[in-house]
């Protein structure tokens, strides 16, 4: 198993490729296929007597961080006729992305639907504190405004609560928070339905309008860490990815996230609602597998089985997870695994 170099000196420019793609402008963006998957069938050899294996399908489903925000003309949301309804428009990246890499994501990789998952007051507020970008377009792209957590969940006592989850020493803090996420991506009150919008793409019938299945696209939040995380690992899990590779790939995000960690720890421990200091603001931006493991191993203490968990919460119908399987698992030779 690889160990990750999270050590102050790691370069950027040392993240690997694969998974790691490099975007101008887009940090912690990378492919979240190519893990092989856990099969009981024979493997087969190709013709040049290479081991065939299954591994879920690279190019489909990215991920990355986004500090994204409203038009400068939307700082406020609550003084804006357009209010919700504008954030629904075809936006996708912030302006820190570059012309090159919208270029890039579009078509070099063909994306062009992107999930964004935070809150409409938590683009609001990232750019009312310094702290957010413009949303930019490109073109044919469209931005699919599915926050976890609803306007009301952001209040002072909510956050407060939230933020001690994440910042907590022990490793329950963060289960505990994505048991929140959770709960909140799949809340009958909360009418965008997140996990079910994403999960649902990738569970796509090929049709006469799509005749090659299901299309690239993007998932984040804000640091593409905790909400695009819980909804990764569970599509990870689902096409049967062991554990300790889907716990892996979760961790990423810590070397992902290394050129802004310092950024990201001085935000957050010098904002004093949060009330949580350096070391709680590492902790809190920091990606340990044990929280992954945690929550995995939750979700099948509390549901039987991710199955189950995806099926009870109204993410997909059994015969959803198997279109999810076909879409997403395919059979490569051993070398175009991603090593971990």
């Amino acid at each position: 198993m690889a160990t990750i170099d999270s050590s102050p000196d790691f370069a950027a420019s040392s993240l690997p490729s694969p998974p790691f793609v490099p975007v101008p402008g887009l940090p912690n963006f990378r492919d979240a296929g190519g893990y092989e998957i856990i099969s009981d069938s024979p493997s087969a050899l190709s013709s040049e007597g290479k081991r065939r294996v299954k591994v879920v399908r690279r190019g489909t489903l990215y991920r990355s961080s986004e500090v994204g925000s409203l038009p400068r003309s939307c700082i406020s949301r609550s003084t804006c006729p357009r209010s919700t309804a504008c954030l629904t428009r075809r936006y996708s990246m912030p302006s820190k992305l570059t012309d090159a890499g919208a270029a890039q994501l579009s078509q070099q990789l063909g994306i062009k639907l992107v999930y964004d998952l935070r809150s409409a007051v938590e683009i609001t507020r990232g750019f009312g504190s310094g702290h957010g970008f413009p949303i930019r377009e490109w073109e044919g792209s469209e931005r699919k405004f599915v926050p976890v957590f609803l306007d009301q969940d952001y209040s002072p006592e909510a956050l407060a609560l939230r933020y001690k989850n994440y910042a907590s020493e022990s490793d329950e803090g963060f289960i505990q928070a994505y048991k929140d996420i959770l709960n909140a991506a799949t809340d009958p009150a909360n009418n965008f339905q997140p996990f079910k919008a994403i999960l649902g793409h990738l569970a796509a019938v090929p049709s006469a309008s799509s005749p090659q299945g299901v299309s690239p696209c993007l998932v984040h939040c804000t640091a593409g860490k905790d909400r695009t995380g819980v909804a990764v690992a569970l599509t990870l899990s689902l096409c049967g990815v062991p554990d300790e590779a889907v716990v892996h790939e979760y961790n990423l995000t810590e070397i992902g996230l290394h050129s802004r960690l310092e950024e990201l720890v001085k935000h957050v421990s010098s904002n004093p609602q949060i009330g949580i200091d350096v070391e709680g603001a590492r902790r809190m931006v920091g990606a340990r597998k044990e929280a992954m493991q945690g929550t995995l191993a939750w979700i099948r203490t509390q549901y039987g089985s991710v199955e189950q968990c995806v099926i009870d919460l109204g993410i997909l119908t059994p015969e959803g997870i198997a279109q999810l399987r076909k879409n997403l698992i395919v059979e490569v030779d051993e070398d175009e695994v991603i090593r971990w």
